[in-house]
């Protein structure tokens, strides 16, 4: 008998992932404090509600899946970009949340984040307001830049990026309600 959880990053089906995004703090958005204030910024968000919220210790699998497009094309960088997400990433705490919207939400939270070097990011988006790197530190220092939040670039990354970070044990995350609000009962 398998006895592995079934939470073990599997991606989920029959989900409408065009609604959806997953939010990924980095580990220098959770060192500096940020996280909060990142996830009230997508929360802010016309019709947009960010739930789900958790803490994951990074494991070398989860980052190297997440960023395989990285990986794929590793022998066009300088530097050796294994190395670097293990670095940046492995053994150090993110944290993941999911974003739920209207049709396109992956596009409206992209906008939001801005340019992925902080220092051309326009102003009022997460990167440009927020970041305190750049492109060009970090490849004087041999290493990625640190630019505080991922999201899911498309509905295809959405579904990926849940199995990484969630896995397919958590799918009663994915629901069409509203979670209802606390109300305030004046007292």
């Amino acid at each position: 008998m398998n006895r592995r959880p079934l939470h073990s990053g599997g991606v989920v089906d029959g989900i409408d992932w065009n609604r959806w995004s997953v939010i990924l703090c980095k580990p220098d958005a959770v060192e500096r404090g940020l996280v909060d204030q990142v996830l009230a910024r997508f929360a802010a968000l016309p019709d947009t509600t960010v739930l789900g919220r958790r803490d994951v210790l990074v494991r070398a699998w989860q980052i190297h899946v997440h960023y395989w497009d990285l990986l794929v094309d590793a022998d066009w960088y300088e530097r050796d970009i294994p190395a670097c997400l293990d670095d940046m990433y492995v053994g150090k705490t993110v944290t993941v949340a999911l974003a739920r919207g209207p049709q396109g939400t992956a596009r409206a939270l992209r906008k939001l984040l801005g340019h992925f070097d902080p220092s051309q990011a326009q102003p009022g988006s997460i990167r440009a307001d927020l970041g305190d790197d750049s492109l060009e530190a970090a490849l004087a220092a041999n290493r990625l830049v640190e630019n505080l939040v991922h999201t899911s670039d498309d509905p295809d990354a959405a579904r990926r990026d849940f199995g990484i970070w969630f896995g397919a044990g958590r799918r009663a995350l994915l629901t069409d309600t509203v979670p209802a609000q606390p109300t305030s009962t004046g007292a």
